[in-house]
């Protein structure tokens, strides 16, 4: 058994505290060809309980929540319990599809089992079937979300299918409650002579970060209080087009996908009345600390840095570099490795003052945090499943902590793909931010394809492009 990390704790610790939030992580595969027989389709399953054991193992809570809560073997594990079937009404379109997703990230996993499920949706239009692979934030990440996903599919030569089944960085070893208690007595004694400054300048630099979540921010309708149902919408935009508009302004790919998310939502709020004015929108944007070699691990590795959305700028090159700047900032404040610190010392703490953290947290209405948008990294090569192609894969990420919408961005092959998920009585009109992220790329690459021509030798500047989102939008 291994215990959980405080950060896994705090997530089941939101969960208990809302009632409104379940803290699943989905992703929607799209497969051509009809859907394959349950006997066939659990072979598929196998091949992931075959390359991760985590998904045999359930949490455990001590009585009172005295000691953390650990990962055991479940002794009634059963596979019925993790697979569901399910089919879309006529005509089984993509907004059907859709309605269905936000159902399912409003279904609470069971805790008694493994915190996984996949559900198999039939009758989905044009010779298609598609799965829905969900799994608790204390079990995985995004990045191993996707890899869970990855897991079910046919094998890839050279890929890690057949290798030693995997169960996650184990956080702490559970020992039994006399010994877990003289130890953390005795490192309690020990730790004003161990703790490295490096710990110290961390919560330093941590600081700001808390003060950016905490502190209120001018009133908008993207914070505040959600209910239980969702809605969910989805913006395409093709890799090859964001990477030539990352190369033709010396950014990332991450730059461009977060600048036409603030695009977005500058044009949402004109949309609802509410001027785009700056330090309107916090944005909290999560940064994997996953290696290569852990990439196929079921766990946590990320952390978070807190940015403004340069909202407030009309020209879309100047929102795209003030994007790379804010971020470049963050970056090189090690905000991220700060807070892996700060999280290393909770390890040091009782679970119950750890967990009740994390619960004040739940509950504390925080104002300055109004969007979170997380880009993931996803397969590069196709994917089959029974020999039949995945087309298509849909990140889908809870809403938390009174945040009305979040975005995650995965790519696949050549496609990066805006998954959004809203609060469903305060975001119906949410597809406007799908709009907004889809009409931002076209305008930046030409904006990108502009300065190229502008660099040639005896070539003609075209005429500026007007501002994608103006006031009058």
């Amino acid at each position: 058994m291994s215990e959980l990390s405080p950060l896994d704790t705090g997530f089941l610790a939101m969960e208990d505290t809302d009632s409104h939030v379940s803290l699943g992580l989905g992703t929607v595969a799209i497969i051509s060809g009809a859907p394959p027989t349950r006997a066939e389709f659990r072979t598929y399953v196998d091949r992931g309980l075959e390359r991760h054991s985590r998904l045999r193992q359930r949490v455990r809570r001590a009585p009172l929540d005295l000691r953390a809560p650990v990962w055991e073997e479940d002794p009634n594990f059963d596979l019925g319990h993790h697979i569901r079937w399910t089919a879309l009404p006529e005509p089984g379109d993509e907004a059907a599809l859709r309605e269905l997703v936000a159902t399912e990230l409003t279904e609470r996993l069971d805790r008694d089992h493994p915190l996984w499920e996949v559900v198999v949706v039939e009758h989905l239009a044009h010779d298609r079937w598609a799965m829905i692979v969900k799994a608790h934030h204390t079990m995985a990440d995004g990045i191993s979300e996707v890899t869970l996903l990855e897991s079910f599919c046919d094998p890839v030569e050279g890929g890690p299918i057949g290798s030693p089944a995997l169960v996650g960085k184990p956080a702490r070893t559970a020992v039994p409650s006399f010994a877990s208690l003289a130890q953390w007595v005795s490192g309690m004694i020990r730790l004003p002579y161990t703790l490295p400054r490096s710990a110290v300048g961390a919560v330093r630099v941590v600081a700001p970060v808390l003060y950016a979540a905490l502190a209120p921010a001018e009133a908008s309708s993207l914070n505040g209080p959600i209910g239980r149902q969702r809605r969910y919408a989805l913006a395409r935009v093709a890799l090859p087009e964001v990477r030539e508009i990352a190369t033709g302004f010396e950014v990332t790919v991450n730059d461009v996908a977060v600048a036409a998310v603030a695009a977005a939502y500058r044009r949402l709020l004109w949309g609802r009345g509410e001027p785009p004015t700056p330090g309107k929108v916090r944005v909290v944007v999560p940064v994997s600390r996953r290696t290569v070699d852990a990439k196929d691990i079921l766990d946590n590795r990320v952390s978070a840095m807190i940015a403004y959305l340069p909202i407030e700028l009309e020209h879309p090159v100047e929102r795209l570099l003030a994007v790379h700047e804010r971020i470049q900032s963050h970056r090189s404040r090690g905000e991220a490795e700060a807070e892996r610190s700060v999280f290393s010392l909770a390890e040091w703490l009782p679970f119950a003052f750890v967990a009740s953290v994390f619960r004040m947290g739940s509950y504390y209405p925080q104002q300055g945090v109004a969007a979170l948008a997380t880009n993931l990294p996803g397969p590069r090569h196709r994917l089959a499943m029974g020999g039949h192609e995945v087309l298509e894969l849909w990140p889908c990420i809870p809403i938390a902590l009174r945040v009305r919408t979040t975005i995650a961005i995965l790519s696949y092959a050549d496609q990066l793909t805006f998954g959004i998920t809203g609060d469903y009585d305060t975001t119906s009109d949410i597809d406007q931010i799908a709009a907004g992220i889809a009409s931002e790329i076209p305008v930046l690459l030409a904006h990108a394809r502009d300065r190229r021509a502008q660099y040639r030798p005896n070539s003609v500047p075209r005429q500026a492009l007007p501002d994608s989102n103006p006031s009058t939008d």
